[in-house]
C-alpha cells in the first residue's frame, strides 16, 4: 500500500535507491493524463468546429479561457499543496486522489452533445475550463512527486525517463483510440474526389458532415464512446500509482527547515536564472508543439488531402515519440540535456516539405520524424527541471516547500503560452473564413494552415533553442551541485549527532 518514510534517518534515504517497479507504477500513474490530454490535443478543435458546429471564434475562446483556467490553476493548486500538512499516505498523494473521479465526470462531459444549440459555447466552456483546472490539480502534485521518490540524481532522471515513455505511450494510447473510434465521424462520401482546380462554389459549400443538431447523431455518439473509454484510464492508473508509489517526507530538506512563505518562494522562483531561462526556452517550444497538434488533424483534413489517413499519421506520430524516448534519455546521459535538445530542430525542414509538397509517403515520413522531436521536447524540461531545484537549493539551503512552486509555476506559463497559441490560430481561422464542415475551405484557410503547421512553429522551435543556449547549468555543474548537496548533508547530520550527544551527556 501506498505509504511514505517520514521518519527515515539520513542515511537511509540517502542510501534508497528506486526498483523499477516503483518506477514504472510513477510512470503508470500519471499516463491517463496524457492520454485525454492527447485526445484533446488532437481532436478537440476539429470537434467544436465540425461537430458541434461552434465559429471559429467561438472555439478559440473555448480553447484559451480553458487553457488558461487551467494556468491560473497551476499558482493555486501550488500555493494550497505547498501548505498541506502530511498524512499517512503523503503530502501530494491525497490531491492526486481527490481530483481524479471528478476528472473523469468533467472530461466525458467536454465531450458530450447538449440537445440545446444557443448555449453549446457556454457547455463547451464551463467543462473544459473545469476539465483543465482539475488536470493541472492532478499535474502539480503528481510531477512534484519526482523530488520525492529519491534523493540520487540518476534515480530521479531514471524515473523521469520512465515516466516519459509511458506518458507517450499514453499519448499514443489516447490519439489512437480517439482516433480509431471518432474517424468515421469526419469521412463523407461527399469529398473523397479531389475536385479540380477550378472548383465551383456549389462544390465548397457541400457540408461533409450533417449537422449533428441531435445529440444521438452518430458523429455525437462515436465522440462519447471514445471519451468514456478514455475517462475510464483514469480508474486503472490511479489505483496503480496509489499502491504502487510511497512518497518519502521531504529528502531534501534539513530537520530545522521552515516551509517558504509561497509569495516569497514563487518571487525567488522568478528570479532564479537557470529556471527563467529553461522556461523561457520551452515556453515557445512547447507552444509550437502545441500549433502541431491542435492543427495537425485540421491541415491533413483540409489542406492536404489526406482526409482518409489523419488518424494513421496521428498513430505514427506518437509510436515515434514513445520508442525514441529510451534513445533520447541514453542521449542525453551520454551527451548532455543541452545537446539532446538539438534534436527538437529536427521536425522544422520535414514540416517546411510537406506544406509546400503535400505528399502521402512524404507525410508519414515527417509524422515519424516529428514524434522524434516532440519526444525530446517533453522529455528535457521534465529532465533539466528537477536540476533547476537542485541548483536553487544550493543557494538556499534552509527552506522547504519550493518543490511545488517550481512545479507549478512552470506549467502555468506552458498552459498560458499554449492558450494563446491555440487562441490565436483559431482565431486566425474566424479571420479567413473557416466555414465548419464544408469539403473544401477557401484558399485563405489553406495559406493559414499551412502557415500554423510550418513556418509558425518553425520560429518558435527556434528562438526556443536559442534562449536555451544560455541555459547555464551544465552537466560538470550538476555534479558539483549533487557533491555539494550531499555534503550538506552529512555535515548537518553530523551536527545534529553531536547535539543530540551533548544533549545526552548532561542529563
Amino acid at each position: 500500500m501506498a505509504g511514505a518514510a517520514r521518519d527515515t534517518p539520513a542515511g537511509e534515504q540517502e542510501g534508497y535507491r528506486l526498483s523499477m517497479c516503483s518506477k514504472l507504477c510513477y510512470a503508470i500513474g500519471g499516463a491517463p493524463n496524457q492520454v485525454a490530454g492527447s485526445a484533446a490535443s488532437f481532436f478537440l478543435q476539429i470537434y467544436l468546429l465540425d461537430i458541434a458546429h461552434i465559429t471559429p471564434f467561438h472555439a478559440s475562446l473555448v480553447l484559451f479561457i480553458g487553457k488558461a483556467s487551467g494556468a491560473f490553476t497551476d499558482p493555486i493548486a501550488g500555493f494550497f499543496i505547498s501548505k498541506s500538512r502530511w498524512t499517512k499516505i503523503g503530502r501530494l498523494m491525497p490531491w492526486v486522489l481527490a481530483c481524479t473521479p471528478f476528472t473523469m465526470v468533467s472530461y466525458f462531459l467536454m465531450w458530450y452533445l447538449p440537445p440545446f444549440v444557443s448555449g453549446r459555447v457556454a457547455w463547451y466552456l464551463t467543462f473544459h475550463c473545469l476539465f483543465q483546472a482539475l488536470t493541472t490539480l492532478f499535474q502539480v502534485p503528481y510531477s512534484a512527486l519526482t523530488m520525492f521518490l529519491s534523493t540520487d540524481q540518476k534515480d530521479r532522471d531514471s524515473a523521469t525517463a520512465y515516466r516519459m515513455t509511458m506518458e507517450m505511450l499514453g499519448t499514443l494510447i489516447g490519439a489512437a483510440l480517439q482516433g480509431q473510434i471518432v474517424a468515421s465521424a469526419h469521412v463523407s462520401p461527399h469529398c473523397t474526389v479531389n475536385p479540380s482546380v477550378n472548383t465551383t462554389d456549389s462544390w465548397h459549400d457541400t457540408p461533409s458532415i450533417p449537422d449533428p443538431s441531435d445529440p444521438l447523431s452518430h458523429q455525437a455518439k462515436v465522440y462519447m464512446i471514445a471519451a468514456g473509454v478514455i475517462a475510464g484510464v483514469y480508474l486503472l492508473g490511479i489505483i496503480v500509482l496509489f499502491l504502487g508509489v510511497k512518497e518519502r517526507d521531504d529528502p531534501y530538506a534539513l530537520n530545522s527547515d521552515r516551509a517558504i512563505p509561497f509569495c516569497k518562494g514563487l518571487a525567488l522562483t522568478m528570479k532564479h536564472g537557470p529556471y527563467v531561462k529553461l522556461t523561457a526556452s520551452f515556453l515557445l517550444i512547447s507552444t509550437a508543439v502545441q500549433l502541431e497538434q491542435g492543427n495537425f488533424v485540421l491541415f491533413c483534413t483540409h489542406a492536404a488531402g489526406l482526409r482518409n489517413h489523419f488518424q494513421y499519421l496521428v498513430v505514427t506520430i506518437l509510436v515515434s515519440a514513445a520508442v525514441s524516448v529510451p534513445f533520447w534519455q541514453k542521449f542525453l546521459q551520454r551527451f548532455g540535456k543541452k545537446c539532446a535538445a538539438c534534436g527538437i530542430s529536427w521536425m522544422i525542414p520535414f514540416a517546411v516539405m510537406l506544406v509546400t509538397i503535400p505528399n502521402l509517403i512524404l507525410a508519414y515520413f515527417v509524422a515519424f520524424v516529428s514524434g522524434l522531436s516532440i519526444a525530446a521536447s517533453l522529455l528535457l524540461p521534465w529532465s533539466m527541471l528537477p536540476d533547476v531545484v537542485d541548483n536553487f537549493r544550493l543557494q538556499n539551503p534552509h527552506g522547504k516547500g519550493h518543490e511545488t512552486i517550481f512545479y507549478s509555476s512552470y506549467v502555468f506559463f506552458t498552459k498560458m503560452s499554449a492558450g494563446i497559441g491555440l487562441g490565436i490560430s483559431a482565431a486566425g481561422l474566424e479571420f479567413t473564413g473557416y466555414k465548419p464542415g464544408i469539403c473544401r475551405q477557401s484558399d485563405d484557410v489553406i495559406l493559414t494552415l499551412k502557415l500554423l503547421i510550418g513556418a509558425v512553429p518553425a520560429i518558435l522551435i527556434l528562438l526556443g533553442l536559442f534562449i536555451l543556449l544560455f541555459y547555464p547549468i551544465t552537466e560538470e555543474s550538476r555534479k558539483e551541485t549533487k557533491l555539494a548537496l550531499e555534503e550538506l548533508r552529512r555535515s548537518h547530520q553530523s551536527t545534529e549527532n553531536l547535539d543530540s550527544h551533548k544533549k545526552d551527556t548532561s542529563v
